[in-house]
């Protein structure tokens, strides 16, 4: 194997060593998938992302995601964080916008700057698709709630703008912090349907600077909690402005997670809805670690 320049990111931080860990490794071209999905899990992150083009084609660059346990389609954090090195590390000037070609399609990621550095990035999601929804007690059950804990105004529903999730409104931030998966009843849950991470939330946060409190549970996929997920709050985003939440068909918040395992991460979401189309982007910072080479 040839040597492969390998980064760590922290992305949703507003600090480094907040957020969620990002992997990402260039010149993996030559890599096999066994090579790729062993590299994962000897990193070991929510997901890993290799570059395989650092040249456009067709206006986007080639990037596979892989978490410990296999490839998916799309993911948020990995998209913002691997859109932001590009620009760091190959681009290497101010630009206004990276697309990455993924395995759901080419995710478009726009960068704002202050003082010539980069400030933020939003990716702009695919449409959503909302398919099912939920018994709250079957819920409950697999993650240890009561039904009073459940916020029921609003439906439990499964919702995916490339990479599907079930959104579980909740009353508290105490109900947030007792979830515990029940992982017979969780596997049952997921048996037969797409989505197989769930993202609960809450409007109480802990930094009143933020409108919202999530965690996201995913065993399936080898992280049994996640400290920030771009693709979960962008279905979140688009959940909020279907059912209203805020009572508008247009949200501009801040969602913090990870605060249960001390891994503070905030995310920006904006949605709207416009001829019965929700337009959804996810935000965020993006804070370099780290960078070596693997042999």
């Amino acid at each position: 194997m040839d040597q492969l320049t390998f980064y760590i990111l922290d992305v949703f931080a507003e600090s480094k060593y907040a957020g969620n860990q990002l992997g990402v490794i260039r010149g993996g071209q030559d890599l096999t998938d066994e090579e790729m999905q062993a590299l994962a899990l000897e990193i070991g992150y929510s997901e890993t992302t290799f570059i395989i083009s650092e040249e456009e084609h067709h206006g986007s660059y080639d990037v596979r995601i892989f978490t410990p346990e296999e490839e998916v389609p799309f993911a948020g954090h990995p998209t913002l964080g691997t859109a932001w090195l590009i620009q760091q590390e190959i681009i290497r000037k101010p630009v206004e916008k990276v697309t990455l070609n993924l395995e759901v399609g080419r995710i478009p990621v726009t960068f704002t700057y202050e003082d010539g550095q980069v400030k933020e990035l939003w990716m702009h999601q695919k449409l959503p698709v909302f398919t099912r929804t939920f018994d709250p007690e079957v819920i409950g059950d697999a993650f240890h709630l009561n039904i009073g804990d459940i916020d029921e105004k609003f439906p439990i529903e499964e919702v995916s703008t490339g990479l599907p999730f079930i959104i579980v409104p909740l009353k508290t931030r105490e109900a947030i912090k007792r979830l515990i998966t029940d992982r017979p009843k969780y596997f049952e849950l997921i048996k037969n349907i797409d989505a197989k991470a769930v993202l609960f939330f809450c409007p109480q946060p802990y930094d009143d600077s933020n409108d919202l409190n999530a965690r996201m549970l995913a065993d399936y996929y080898g992280v049994p909690e996640d400290p920030a997920t771009g693709s979960a709050n962008g279905c979140l985003a688009a959940w909020l402005v279907k059912n209203r939440y805020f009572g508008t068909a247009e949200i501009d918040i801040k969602v913090e997670q990870g605060y249960e395992i001390n891994r503070p991460s905030v995310l920006y979401l904006k949605a709207c809805e416009k001829d019965d189309e929700i337009e959804v982007h996810v935000g965020g910072k993006v804070a370099m670690v780290a960078r070596g080479e693997l042999v």
